[in-house]
């Protein structure tokens, strides 16, 4: 194969049946901006484009022409933020607006909060453990605990699990493996 071009991921598009409803789901609750928007042609679809990155024209593009009642087809929309304390205030916003699918999650590498946006995408955001296990793993996220709590319980479920490592171990390897590190 030959040596492709560093690349990464930039944005997504989202085909909706509701453009203002999204709009307003973005930027209200989530904080995202509108960089800009309008028709691509006169009676063409209408785009919206929202980022909370000013180096980033978007993150996200919204565009028209969703058929009303057609399921989503994207499996989920992920976030990553600092820290379980950025997860806490996440399950806790979208609790208090009364979101839809709220399912907070234990990944063993990772805690996160599912929820779904008002046409059924579903959304993750999601702060990295201090551990690797094989994936996929999955236990409920108990936000009644403390985030000292949740890290203790995470940390036992793991000892049990032989494929469990340091998280920092596990992306040296990893950096090996990408031939990005020569040891």
């Amino acid at each position: 194969m030959p040596d492709l071009p560093k690349w990464e991921l930039s944005h997504i598009g989202l085909w909706v049946t509701d453009m203002d409803a999204m709009r307003e789901f973005y930027t209200r609750l989530l904080g995202f901006k509108v960089m800009d928007q309008g028709e691509l042609k006169q009676g063409g679809p209408r785009l919206t484009f929202l980022s909370k990155d000013p180096k980033d024209h978007h993150q996200i593009v919204l565009v028209t022409g969703r058929e009303k009642g057609t399921p989503s087809t994207v499996n989920q929309i992920t976030f990553r933020v600092a820290s379980i304390k950025e997860v806490r205030a996440m399950h806790e916003l979208v609790a208090a607006h009364r979101v839809e699918g709220i399912d907070p999650v234990d990944h063993g590498n990772a805690w996160s909060v599912y929820f779904l946006d008002p046409e059924g995408n579903r959304l993750e955001f999601f702060c990295d453990t201090p551990w690797y296990v094989g994936q996929p793993y999955r236990v409920a996220l108990d936000f009644s605990l403390s985030d000292e709590e949740i890290e203790e319980a995470t940390r036992k479920r793991l000892a049990g699990d032989p494929t469990t490592r340091p998280f920092a171990e596990w992306r040296d390897q990893k950096r090996r493996d990408f031939g990005l590190d020569p040891r």
